[in-house]
């Protein structure tokens, strides 16, 4: 097996490791997983934090997001492709739910690392943006506004702490698109009648 292709087996081997022990996963765990011998990884990585790094990175790239947001097309009715949009980037928020202390554990201090996760959110919402645009002259926002509130009300839903209790948790797909395009009213505000009015 060529190098890189070790190095993407191993990162492969890692990823649900990861998601499933965070960063107390042993490299003997890894190694069973990827089916190779526990001295393999050190021929690849200099160490366990350096591919725990690489798997990180991996689960964070955007690509897969930003290409299925892509594949979507905008011939669908807004809501419908909102609401493909809001499953596909759920899933992998919550694929990667139990990762998010990890950078802190793993590159608290790689600005390199910083970056690339806010240029992966920036592309992400650009994705999103895209999708909307077609309709950008029904809303009362840009698309590109739309797309940070889409992802915010994505990530209220997924991460159940955001310092609301849970209260967002029960929120499914439709109901994230109904938020976003018909806000919290779930029928007209009353009409006041004449004799109170007088």
């Amino acid at each position: 097996m060529a190098p890189e292709e070790r190095r993407a087996a191993l990162i492969a081997a890692t990823l649900p490791l990861l998601r499933a022990y965070g960063t107390a996963v042993s490299t003997r765990q890894i190694a069973e997983a990827a089916g190779v011998a526990e001295g393999t990884i050190f021929g690849v990585f200099p160490d366990k934090a350096s591919l725990l790094r690489a798997a990180l990175m991996s689960a964070f790239d955007p690509q897969p997001a930003v290409d299925a947001l892509a594949a979507i097309g905008t011939r669908a009715e807004l809501r419908a492709r909102l609401s493909q949009a809001v499953a596909l980037l759920r899933a992998g928020m919550s694929a990667n739910a139990n990762l998010m202390a990890a950078p802190r554990e793993l590159m608290a201090d790689d600005a390199e690392f910083h970056e690339r996760m806010m240029s992966s959110r920036h592309r992400i919402a650009a994705g999103l943006a895209a999708l909307v645009e077609p309709d950008r002259d029904r809303l009362r926002r840009s698309p590109e506004a739309a797309a940070h509130l889409l992802l915010m009300l994505i990530a209220v839903s997924v991460h159940r702490g955001f310092g609301h209790g849970g209260e967002f948790g029960d929120m499914d797909d439709e109901e994230i698109v109904s938020v976003l395009l018909d806000g919290l009213l779930m029928s007209p505000s009353p009409t006041p009648s004449t004799e109170s009015a007088s």
